[in-house]
């Protein structure tokens, strides 16, 4: 008989501090290695582009990737989020982690099909279970954004954006950008 283990937050506190990236999903402890350079390019511009808006408009706060906790056993750690305020006073700890799903979360690929399935398949149905609003897959290789929203209780695409379309979202009212610049 073989027996598998089942992964916790409190696991993960165990775990060397080696610059890998460490998550679990559904009791499963995953892996990543650093990301690749032109992905964090990709992360900060985003980041910036939300951090700029989100100054105008005083709705909630933007994190590079917060350590987020859904339950014991779904402890990741998305590229970026955004969550309103509203949400915020229910989210964080004492350990500075978000314990509410954020209304908005973004994941850039990083290589291999491990990781690809992670962000597409894992991360998309975790955050479909825990009431994120809106999911987007962001692929610096290809250049594009798939979009993800949030439809009778699940994440379901929406739009595949490209470089000559700009990026916005119901969910945050003025937010407007070039895909292209995400990728400059």
């Amino acid at each position: 008989m073989t027996t598998t283990t089942r992964w916790t937050s409190a696991d993960l506190e165990s775990l060397p501090d080696n610059g890998k990236r460490y998550e679990i999903i559904d009791g499963e402890l995953l892996m990543s290695k650093q990301p690749h350079l032109k992905h964090q390019d990709a992360c900060g511009e985003i980041y910036g582009e939300l951090r700029d808006w989100n100054k105008r408009s005083n709705l909630g706060k933007v994190y590079f990737a917060p350590g987020l906790i859904l339950a014991e056993d779904d402890d990741v750690a998305p590229d970026v989020v955004w969550i309103s305020h509203e949400r915020l006073a229910l989210a964080s700890a004492d350990e500075g982690k978000l314990h509410v799903a954020p209304e908005l979360v973004i994941e850039v690929l990083s290589a291999g099909t491990a990781n690809e399935r992670r962000d597409r398949k894992l991360k998309l149905e975790l955050y479909s279970r825990h009431g994120v609003s809106e999911y987007w897959i962001v692929n610096w290789r290809t250049r594009q954004i798939e979009l993800y929203r949030r439809e009778q209780a699940q994440l379901k695409l929406v739009a595949t954006l490209f470089e000559a379309d700009r990026l916005e979202s119901p969910l945050l009212p003025g937010f407007s950008c070039s895909v292209a610049a995400l990728f400059a």
